[in-house]
């Protein structure tokens, strides 16, 4: 009987899994999709929809345009795995057996505890809770006046929040609404611990398009209307953060080596983890690399991990030596509302640079792949809202 191969998770690593897997096996093992949407979501473009909603039509890509007529497709959100009986428990009380299995199921926000942020702060980690934003600033710039201007404060400065608070304010620009942006970042400067050139590039943008930005100070709690920033007490209207990511809490109870503070499963650079039928890749798992560091949870890791994770799984299938991955960083680039910064990419010689290359190289990611992943036509169709 043909091997079963269940794949968990329908972001960049579950999705770009699939394909590999696909490609690998041509038939030679049952697959089975599963994930709580029927579409993937193009994570890094999704802040788009916070000034444009109708941007989700391009970065949400049917799950049947993406797999082939032989994969099994199953839509319902994981509870829970029970590895001793290769089973995968779904929340309506549903099971599906699996031979091997690939948790790719990304991460949740992560709220360190922090009185109040979870129950007032919207998050940005989905279709839904970009639109949600969107909805938020409208209406509350629907109540102020440019007199009284409605404040909307980001917190956390890592990629998301910038992107956030860029969406932000070019929504504001473009309908001169009454907004006042505040990204607030714990650490001394914004997108910590990168280059201070790409910093400061970023900081001028932010600056041009008037985000306010305050660093160095931790926002400690917040309630219904405010937030308390250091030993200061904060009004806002709207409310984000973007501040950390954590392991899906589906994962918790699951047997297999985890980090105990993430839940993330701890996985070899083959992406097996301690039970050889498990593999796990993208915002899910810890891969350790030869620095000693782990693989940064960026949605260029993920595509990157996903092709060789399922060869592996292919291989473990075949009794077939597995091959190790390492994570090469290819650049960074990030969008602030309709402009972009770019960093170390393409080993051009120019380090960090923005403008209309930037925006470019921004826009060119994002409809690359959409084309690996589905077709170059509808690629060209999400080229001019990206």
């Amino acid at each position: 009987m043909a091997a079963h191969v269940v794949v968990l998770g329908s972001g960049y690593a579950g999705a770009g899994a699939i394909k590999s897997l696909e490609d690998e096996l041509r038939g030679q093992a049952d697959i089975t999709w599963i994930s709580e949407v029927d579409y993937h979501l193009v994570l890094h473009e999704v802040h788009r929809c916070i000034s444009d909603p109708t941007v989700q039509e391009k970065i949400t890509i049917p799950v049947e345009e993406i797999k082939s007529p032989s994969t099994r497709f199953v839509e319902g959100h994981v509870e829970n795995v029970d590895v001793d009986g290769r089973e995968v428990e779904l929340a309506d009380e549903r099971t599906i057996d699996y031979d091997y299995l690939l948790v790719a199921i990304g991460s949740e926000t992560a709220f360190f505890g922090l009185d109040g942020l979870k129950k007032h702060a919207h998050t940005l980690k989905s279709l839904d809770d970009a639109l949600g934003i969107h909805d938020a600033i409208r209406d509350a710039a629907r109540e102020a006046s440019h007199d009284d201007p409605a404040r909307v404060i980001v917190g956390g400065a890592g990629l998301s929040g910038i992107q956030a608070a860029g969406e932000i304010a070019r929504f504001r620009d473009e309908v001169d609404a009454p907004l006042d942006v505040v990204l607030v970042e714990a650490l001394d400067s914004i997108l910590p611990n990168s280059d201070s050139e790409l910093q400061e590039a970023l900081r001028r943008r932010l600056k041009e398009r008037n985000v306010r930005m305050k660093t160095g100070e931790f926002i400690r709690a917040a309630d219904e209307d405010s937030v308390t920033v250091g030993d200061e007490r904060v009004g806002y209207d709207v409310l984000v953060w973007t501040g950390g990511i954590t392991g899906r809490k589906e994962m918790a109870n699951v047997d297999l080596e985890k980090d105990h503070d993430s839940n993330r499963v701890k996985v070899e650079t083959t992406f097996q983890a301690d039970d050889d039928r498990v593999f796990a890749i993208g915002d899910a798992a810890l891969v350790e690399q030869p620095s000693g560091e782990p693989v940064p949870p960026n949605a260029q890791a993920a595509w990157d991990a996903a092709e060789v994770a399922g060869e592996n799984v292919a291989r473990a299938i075949r009794g077939q030596p597995l091959q190790a991955w390492t994570y090469k960083d290819k650049g960074t680039a990030i969008s602030i509302g309709e402009d972009a910064v770019a960093h170390d990419v393409l080993n051009i010689p120019i380090s960090t640079f923005d403008g209309f290359p930037a925006r470019l190289l921004k826009k060119a990611i994002a409809v690359r792949w959409i084309a690996d992943i589905t077709s170059p036509s509808r690629a060209i169709a999400a080229w001019g809202d990206m």
